[in-house]
Order: structure tokens, then C-alpha cells, then sequence
């Protein structure tokens, strides 16, 4: 598409890709799924997944973006008009996900700002209680949206490249410092057994559970199945080789998993809490109680929490490029102005969850359930089974043979397709369970 925006540099894809990856799913999201799945074991079976499913759904969603040069509702469109729809749900997904993305990030945003004072210390639980729902959750979602908004509109290389460039090395430098104080606190050692060291009872007796979970953790850490991928792809240059970005992409996104697990464990196995137990809300009521305890308690809470917030506005601006690029694309607007409106829709439809965080919980549910699990199965038999000669072709560019991408399609069409095709399953059931069945009863 001529004048169409494209990336200044190799790395500003790299970069960014890995920004949209390395959010609260990575920081937040894994350490918790690694807690509620034995810990080593659940390492184990996610690195096997990452190299099996994560990386080359990933470069399904790479083949389409770069092939088409479009927003994620035309690259679908590339396979027909019916193919539309399954691109309407991706920009759909990801306009659902930053609408309540965006009060988690607010409540990370609210804690960096009250940590020089240590305004949580005294009651973690009910401090974190206070702040999760109401008007103060409503006012800090907005600030962080505004921030995010604020990117977007400055476009893909002044905007998107820039920041990512910047926040990204960020991110791994703050991480490293955290994860090397971990170390030096009387529970590293018990976290670190908890986290690296293989436990094979558990893992061959739990594989029924242990699979999907590393499965979908995956798949929701590495940003598939909402159409991001698709997206940020569609702004690279034709020469460049996208398994050498994917790879990149993947490892570094791995290892940022497991710093965060490097850290959070030792936090929490020297206050004496059980990780299984710690639950969803751990980096703000038991990472804050830690803290509490710690010499320099204050300053420990800017870092960490500083890089959680980096880290969700990373994910968050390229959850708002993907209904952003489509009009961009579509229709004679501008950019600032679409991100302002979709800004203001956004926080439009996250206000039930900043009032009410059992609302927060069911627009998760719906999207880590529902909407990124039938995004990237959508993906995936698209790719597999409809583009697969256009999507082959494309991942050959910048490769000196061509045995991977025929190896990589056939893998796509059978590998992929079936250990998607059973997450969705499982997580739709899930879903049905928990919020219907049960509502019945």
C-alpha cells in the first residue's frame, strides 16, 4: 500500500514484537501458571511448547502480515470475503483485552506512584482491596490508557519503534538487578529448587492438566491469536528473514519468564508463602507485603513495579495498533484521531471492570477462554489449510534452503492445528463451566 508506515529498522520490529510479548502475561501471568502447575514441571512442558507450538504459530501469524502489507481484518480478507469475519474477531479481541488491560495497569500505575512512601505496607491485602475497584481504579486506568494512546497516535516509527526501543532493554536491565537481589534473600535457594528444579513424578502424573496450561500460556504470552503478530508484521520490509526475527523474538520473550520467576519465587518463598497459594493478585498483595519487610522496602517497590508498568504499556500500545491500523487503513483519517476515539471507546467499555473487579474477572475469562483461543485456531487453519503455498513462499524469503517452510507448513497443518484445536476445547469448556453451568445452579 503506498505512504503506508513501516518499521525505521530490523530491530524496531524486534523490539517491538517482544514489547507486545513481554507485558503483564510474562511478568505477571507466568510465575502464577508455574505456581499452579508444579513449577520446574510446568517450566518443562512450556519450553516444549514454545518450540513446538509457540514459535511456529507465531510465524503463521508473521506469513500474513508481511505477505499482505495490511491490517489483520484485510490479511484475512487476502483468502476471500468469508475470511473477513475471522479478522473482524482478532481486531474485535484485541479492542475487548485492552479495555480491562488498561485498569491492571492503572493498579500497577497507582502502586509505583504510592511506593516511594510505602502507602501499602501497613494491610497489603486490603490496600490492594481498595485500590482494584472504584473511582480510583477508574481514574488510574485512564491515566494509563491516556499513556497508551498517546504512543499509538505518534505512528509506528515515532510512536510504537521509539518507545519499544527504549522500554524493552529497559525491562531486562531492571529484571536482571531484581533477579541478582532475589538471589541474596533468605528464601532464594527453596525458590529457586521450587522453580528449575525438575520434578518428573509430577510431570508425567499431571500431563492431562499440564499440557493445555503450557499450551495456552504460551500462546497468550507470545501475543497469538488477537491479530498483533499479524500486525506488526505488516510493517516489515520484504527481505528480511522472519524465522530469524521469530527466533529472536521467542527466545528473548522465554527468557524474560524466567526472570520474573527468578524473582517473584524468591519474594515469595521468603515470606513463607506456598507459590499454589499466592494467587493471581500476588505481585500486589504478597510481592507488597515482601517489601514491607525488606531493607529499602521503598526503593525495591519502584523498581519492580516500574517494571511491570513498562511492561504492560509495551503489550497495550499494540493491542491498540490492531483496530487502529485498520482504519488507518481503511479510511481517510487520521492517525491521532483514531486512536483518540478508540482511546475513549476503550475506557467507555473498561469502566464495569474498573467498578467491579468480578466484571474484570469475566472479561478475562472471555478473552483468555474464548476470543485469543478461537483467534489463533482461526490463524491456524487459515494459514495451514487455505494460504498455505502464499504462507510457505513467504517464509522462504530471506532462507538460503527451502526444507523449512514445507516442513514448517506441514507441521502448522497437523502439529499446530490439533494442540490449538484441544486448547480451545479444554478453555471453552472451561469457560461454559464457570460461567454457565455454574450460573445455573
Amino acid at each position: 500500500m503506498p505512504g503506508r508506515e513501516h518499521w525505521g529498522s530490523r530491530l524496531g520490529f524486534i523490539a517491538a514484537a517482544i514489547g507486545s510479548a513481554v507485558g503483564l502475561g510474562n511478568v505477571w501471568r507466568f510465575p502464577y501458571e508455574a505456581a499452579s502447575h508444579g513449577g520446574s514441571a510446568f517450566l518443562l512442558a512450556d519450553f516444549v511448547a514454545v518450540l513446538l507450538i509457540g514459535l511456529p504459530a507465531m510465524l503463521a501469524e508473521f506469513t500474513m502480515g508481511r505477505r499482505t502489507h495490511r491490517n489483520v481484518v484485510d490479511a484475512f480478507g487476502a483468502g476471500g470475503r468469508a475470511w473477513k469475519a475471522a479478522g473482524a474477531l482478532a481486531a474485535v479481541t484485541s479492542f475487548w483485552v485492552v479495555a480491562y488491560y488498561s485498569v491492571v495497569g492503572g493498579w500497577v500505575m497507582r502502586y509505583l506512584f504510592e511506593s516511594p512512601t510505602g502507602a501499602y505496607f501497613a494491610r497489603p491485602a486490603a490496600h490492594f482491596e481498595a485500590a482494584a475497584a472504584g473511582a480510583d481504579a477508574l481514574f488510574y486506568g485512564a491515566l494509563f490508557l491516556l499513556v497508551t494512546v498517546g504512543i499509538v497516535a505518534f505512528g509506528i516509527e515515532r510512536g510504537i519503534e521509539l518507545a519499544t526501543k527504549i522500554m524493552v532493554p529497559a525491562i531486562v536491565l531492571l529484571m536482571v538487578a531484581l533477579a541478582l537481589y532475589a538471589g541474596t534473600l533468605p528464601g532464594a535457594a527453596a525458590g529457586y529448587r521450587y522453580f528449575l528444579e525438575p520434578d518428573f513424578q509430577y510431570l508425567f502424573s499431571n500431563l492431562d492438566t499440564l499440557i493445555p496450561a503450557a499450551v495456552g500460556e504460551v500462546l497468550f504470552t507470545l501475543s497469538l491469536g488477537s491479530g498483533i503478530m499479524i500486525t506488526y508484521a505488516s510493517y516489515v520490509e520484504d527481505s528480511e528473514s522472519l524465522v530469524t526475527d521469530g527466533i529472536a523474538i521467542v527466545v528473548v520473550n522465554t527468557l524474560v519468564g524466567y526472570l520474573a520467576g527468578l524473582i517473584v519465587f524468591p519474594l515469595l518463598f521468603a515470606q513463607g508463602v506456598r507459590p499454589g497459594e499466592a494467587g493471581a493478585g500476588a505481585i500486589f498483595v504478597s510481592i507488597a507485603n515482601a517489601f514491607r519487610t525488606l531493607p529499602a522496602g521503598e526503593a525495591l517497590g519502584v523498581v519492580f513495579y516500574l517494571v511491570v508498568l513498562i511492561a504492560a504499556v509495551s503489550s497495550s500500545i499494540s493491542l491498540l495498533e490492531i483496530p487502529t491500523a485498520y482504519f488507518v487503513d481503511n479510511y481517510p483519517v487520521r492517525r491521532p484521531v483514531v486512536a483518540g476515539v478508540l482511546g475513549v471507546a476503550a475506557f467507555l467499555l473498561g469502566v464495569p471492570t474498573a467498578l467491579n473487579t468480578a466484571t474484570l474477572e469475566l472479561f478475562d475469562s472471555v478473552a483468555s477462554e474464548v476470543l485469543l483461543p478461537s483467534g489463533i485456531f482461526l490463524v491456524t487453519v487459515f494459514v495451514g489449510w487455505n494460504y498455505g503455498r502464499e504462507a510457505m513462499a513467504e517464509l522462504g524469503e530471506g532462507l538460503h534452503e527451502r526444507f523449512l517452510p514445507r516442513y514448517w507448513l506441514w507441521h502448522v497443518r497437523i502439529v499446530v492445528l490439533l494442540a490449538v484445536g484441544m486448547t480451545l476445547i479444554i478453555s471453552v469448556s472451561s469457560f461454559i463451566d464457570a460461567n454457565v453451568v455454574q450460573s445455573l445452579w
